[in-house]
């Protein structure tokens, strides 16, 4: 502003300052005004009632109407519109109203899986073909939309549409109903909360499509991963060639796009508003799993606080018969980084698969090292080898770190393979190394780096390899020993079964879960690193239509996948059921029987923060011979129990709820787990398990404590008949410590000589936490 000294100047400038304050502040921002169960059953009243609500603060019904953004009215009520904060304050003061918060974002967080996890179609008798493949499940999944031409959504030998599906196809941009088929019969997109809340958002220059077509590939993975048809000889570039299909090939696919692509971030972004939306339709179209790719980050939000607008949304669907699958996130190892924890989300981590991309790399002096790529390519042979550094006299300044390569000169790397070694976890370290190399005219990198991170290829197929620092490092003596180093490198191959081991990823985010930990998170673990599935055009690594990604994201609808079929053999089961089924009959070791690491900062077994209940095992979770079974009274059991109002659980149920004083244990929630964060002397729980084997049965229970605890378990049998179908049992679980611990762990195992219903123990001794409570 010029400096103008006229005190008349001063103070207009001062009042336009203060308008300008004064609209900002009353700018209008999309909220969610959260209702809670909804009281009619007719959509249409439901919507009239929201309209209603906001034209009696707006004073209009076109006020009301232009405020609307969405109508939330089939799985639970409330609505979004666009309001100032004064506004959402009036209405976050209406005794009918459960919260108002702003909008907000959520994160996006093959042909080996099915094989490794004992799904060969080739068996005749096992789950997927008890189930018919899965035909007649509806999986929903929200994420990035679809790209409808893949293969994997082939409706070739499928039945007829399901007569109970209400949903439909939504046409858009470069989108139309015709592209749906018996086999995607559904797809629907969720803009408008996107919208209101990116102004700059140009539609015409995006190259996102306004439609539920898949611009980013990662919704089209996702679903093609959960229920892709049948894809003969399918490989990514030659490398992990089969039939390629996903986990119920014959369930049907609904899309919902609530998902959008920002060239300005370069990733995908997702707000509440629009996944409230698309879970609401999907609760109302008759989707019998939803699978939702996505998360938040640390810290976390309560689950009746709409920034968790997933917990609220799932709370409606499973409430209603719909089981809800969600990944665990992508911030590990570290603890406590586990999301979507809400105890009625099967919440799955991921582990890689018994597969390896050998790449071998032959140094000058013959010796042989086996590192990892996606290279194929021709034969790169022996090439001169640099690693970049300085001689020890010289002031020239040269860089081995993998993301610095670019300070060095062009003649240090043109012609050569270069050798740089990264700290980073993510692919931005190989990505930018590969650039810089290329550009100064180098034929190929080798990367040093954890073991444990994420193996993708590199462009334009590349020679890049990566290698642990161990084969780094003697690589570097092998240059500095050799006054002309050289390098072989070979085209990758791929090696499945023994001895390629499994790993729980080191990406996928651990327990404890940090809003509730005595509610055990995550609940299982799929393959989830290097998985093979469709994808669309415009995918950064697309060979063919298809991609190799890794995440939780791909452990997610790995489960959704196993959960059809399930819910194909019991159509009846709860979801509680469905996740009691997994939990209790996973491997704890890998299908070999071999030990399950953890890959981290130091390598340790496997433990239930990291996998749940362990690795999912399809074929016993079909026959589990009891389930801990819960519906809605659990979790209200479990409302109560964290110390939510009784007020917010009644709107939040659609029912008056007044919990009991004392507040009940959230330790008596009925799950197929039993975590104690904070034991000092000695706690008392209870557990209810229902036969859903042989009528007449006897189970015996089998204790593994965990180290300095004692678990007693009364009664020590089990006997059901017709008449007994479900029985409860009480665990007393003391500790010897008489120090602070970490977590200890353990099993308690229900066996009849044929079925092993086994739970993890978790259990931390917190002395000195009690001790300053009570003093």
């Amino acid at each position: 502003m010029r400096n103008f000294r006229s005190s008349v100047l001063v103070v207009l400038s001062l009042i336009i300052i203060l308008n300008v304050v004064a609209r900002a502040g009353a700018r209008s921002k999309v909220h969610i005004v959260y209702l809670g169960e909804k009281q009619h059953d007719d959509p249409k009243h439901v919507t009239e009632s929201h309209h209603q609500m906001l034209s009696s603060l707006l004073g209009s019904k076109e006020d009301a109407h232009d405020s609307m953004v969405y109508s939330y009215r089939h799985g639970f009520s409330g609505f979004a519109a666009r309001l100032t904060k004064s506004q959402a304050k009036k209405l976050a003061d209406s005794p009918e109203v459960v919260h108002v918060m702003p909008d907000g974002y959520y994160e996006v967080a093959t042909t080996r899986t099915w094989d490794y996890l004992g799904l060969s179609a080739s068996n005749p008798k096992n789950l997927l073909n008890d189930t018919n493949m899965g035909d007649q499940v509806i999986i929903g999944v929200v994420d990035t939309g679809v790209w409808p031409e893949s293969e994997s959504f082939n409706d070739n030998g499928v039945g007829p549409i399901p007569e109970r599906w209400k949903g439909g196809c939504e046409p858009g941009e470069n989108f139309k109903s015709t592209n749906c088929n018996r086999k995607l019969i559904g797809a629907k997109y969720y803009i408008n909360g996107f919208l209101a809340e990116n102004d700059g958002f140009n539609s015409t220059e995006s190259p996102d499509y306004i439609s539920a077509r898949d611009f980013n590939g990662h919704g089209t993975h996702v679903a093609s991963t959960a229920g892709g048809s049948y894809i003969p000889n399918v490989s990514y570039k030659g490398l992990a060639g089969g039939t390629l299909r996903g986990g119920a090939p014959s369930a049907r696919i609904a899309m919902y796009k609530a998902c959008w692509y920002l060239e300005e971030l370069d990733g995908v972004t997702c707000s509440f508003s629009d996944i409230m939306k698309a879970m609401d339709d999907a609760i109302h179209d008759g989707v019998d799993v939803l699978s939702l790719s996505l998360g938040s980050r640390v810290p976390l939000n309560s689950e009746i606080d709409l920034r968790d607008g997933i917990a609220t949304g799932a709370f409606h669907a499973v409430a209603k018969g719909i089981t809800v699958v969600c990944a665990g996130g992508n911030a590990g190892p570290s603890a406590q980084t586990v999301v979507n924890t809400a105890p009625w989300i099967i919440t799955v981590a991921a582990t890689t698969l018994d597969r390896s991309f050998a790449t071998p790399i032959t140094l000058g002096n013959n010796k042989v090292i086996l590192g990892q790529a996606m290279y194929t390519g021709p034969e790169l042979g022996f090439t001169s080898l640099v690693y970049p550094e300085a001689p020890g006299n010289s002031n020239e300044t040269f860089s081995g770190e993998c993301e610095s390569l670019n300070l060095n000169s062009n003649r240090t790397m043109a012609g050569k393979v270069v050798l740089c070694f990264t700290t980073s976890r993510g692919y931005s370290a190989v990505s930018s190394a590969v650039a810089f190399v290329k550009r100064a005219g180098g034929l190929g990198v080798i990367i040093a780096r954890n073991p444990g991170y994420t193996l993708n290829p590199c462009k334009d197929d590349f020679p890049c390899v990566a290698v642990d620092y161990e084969l780094g490092t003697n690589t570097l003596f092998y240059i500095r020993s050799n006054g002309s180093p050289t390098v072989k490198i070979q085209p990758s191959r791929t090696i499945v079964g023994q001895p390629v081991g499994t790993k729980v990823a080191t990406f996928s985010s651990r327990g404890p879960n940090s809003i509730s930990p005595a509610i055990l998170k995550p609940d299982i673990a799929a393959p989830g690193v290097s998985i093979l599935a469709a994808t669309s055009p415009n995918s950064t690594f697309n060979a063919g239509g298809f991609v190799m990604l890794s995440g939780t994201s791909m452990a997610a609808p790995t489960v959704s996948g196993v959960i059809a079929l399930l819910k194909a053999l019991h159509p009846d089961w709860s979801p509680a059921a469905f996740r009691s089924a997994i939990v209790t009959t996973a491997w704890r070791t890998d299908p070999f029987g071999e030990q399950l690491p953890a890959e981290g900062s130091s390598r340790k077994v496997a433990d239930p923060f990291d996998y749940g209940g362990g690795l999912v095992n399809p074929e016993k979770a079909a026959e589990p011979g009891l389930i801990y079974d819960m519906g809605q009274k659990d979790y209200i059991l479990y409302l109560c129990a964290v110390g939510y109002n009784d007020s917010s659980i009644s709107q939040l149920v659609g029912k008056g709820t007044v919990c009991t004083d004392p507040k009940p244990s959230v330790l008596d929630m009925n799950l197929p787990s039993i975590t104690i964060p904070n034991l000092r002397d000695e706690v008392i729980l209870s557990r209810t398990v229902t036969n859903v084997g042989p009528v007449h049965s006897v189970y015996r229970v089998v204790v593994e404590p965990p180290l300095g605890v004692r678990v007693v378990v009364t009664p020590n049998k089990l006997v059901f008949n017709s008449k007994t179908k479900s029985v409860s049992f009480t665990v007393r679980v003391s500790t010897t410590h008489k120090i602070n611990t970490g977590y200890y762990f353990g099993s308690l195992i229900w066996t009849d000589s044929v079925h092993d219903v086994t739970i993890p123990v978790s259990v931390r001794t917190q002395i000195l936490q009690n001790y300053y409570d009570e003093n």
